[in-house]
């Protein structure tokens, strides 16, 4: 049994150590703030998820520098749902290595995760970055048993314009079927904060990817809005000034009036970037964004 000095011991000890993660929890918001668009900063730092990790990296699904993906799975995987995270960043930056955070936290929650790197303007311009992803899908369907996932049960799920690719991906059916994907082994897709109806294109991010189509319509998620799409969760924070409601609200109800299934969740007070560092153990306290993917993926996934 403890004496009284024992116990006071004790205590500050618990103090201290409460004290020492409040903060890190400060010193890792702020390397999030600051280093966004690139998350390499805070992902060296943020804690991971126990019993998940990266099983496998920079694999090759195409011939390209960029067509590399890494794969994060639970301890012992056998035949688990997959989901493909698709990053943001303006269609211009990122990199997987900045998402090893994300990438264990679904991974903890009982999904083999894939996290592809896509090419990225001004190299490439709309289609290509979407077809990059179409080829990981591509690639998930022919090797996920190799690291315990079923290539039957898959979900996309995207942050920002990573979202956007998502949602391509889920509703514009050419883009997997080009890819000699079965559409069907896709079960839903998950936008968080995603731009899904931004025409005229009016800041320099959407003029450079987009700028060159000819039909710019058909660059609108919610143009390709059909019945038989896959079930569709909208994730967005009110506190957001980099993708305002419009696309939400204009998504949800293109869905909504072709009977598709669609669900959106807002986040108060929420910005662009807590919906998705609410993915990380430290920040989880945000958004509850893990738990209301994960509730989604293993409801549409089962």
């Amino acid at each position: 049994m403890l004496s009284e000095e024992g116990l006071d011991a004790s205590r500050d000890r618990g103090k201290t150590y409460g004290w020492q993660m409040h903060r890190r929890t400060i010193l890792l918001a702020s390397l999030a703030a600051a280093c966004t668009p690139s998350l390499g900063a805070f992902n060296a730092v943020a804690p991971r998820d126990a019993g998940a990790a990266r099983s496998a990296r920079d694999l090759p699904y195409g011939d390209g520098p960029r067509h590399k993906l890494d794969v994060y799975a639970p301890r012992g995987a056998t035949q688990l749902p997959v989901i493909v995270f698709i990053y943001g960043g303006s269609w211009s930056s990122g990199s997987k290595n900045d998402y090893a955070f994300a990438g264990a936290a679904l991974a903890s929650r009982g999904f083999v995760t894939v996290i592809p790197d896509y090419q990225l303007v001004p190299t490439v311009r709309f289609p290509t970055f979407i077809e990059d992803c179409a080829a990981a899908v591509r690639w998930v369907t022919e090797h996920a048993q190799d690291h315990g996932g079923d290539p039957s049960r898959i979900l996309l799920v995207g942050h920002s314009a990573g979202a956007y690719n998502v949602m391509m991906l889920a509703l514009d059916a050419h883009f997997l079927r080009d890819a000699g994907v079965d559409s069907t082994r896709v079960r839903g897709a998950v936008g968080l904060s995603g731009p899904y109806d931004f025409l005229p294109f009016d800041v320099d991010a959407t003029r450079n990817a987009f700028g060159q189509a000819p039909d710019t319509a058909l660059t609108q998620p919610v143009h390709f809005a059909r019945t038989d799409a896959p079930p569709l969760l909208l994730l967005w924070g009110e506190a957001d000034t980099t993708v305002g409601p419009r696309n939400l609200r204009s998504l949800d109800a293109a869905m909504r009036s072709v009977g598709a299934e669609v669900e959106t969740k807002t986040y108060p007070g929420v910005n662009h970037v807590d919906i998705m560092l609410a993915l990380s153990r430290p920040l989880r306290g945000r958004a509850p964004t893990l738990a209301d993917v994960t509730a989604f993926a293993q409801r549409v996934t089962t």
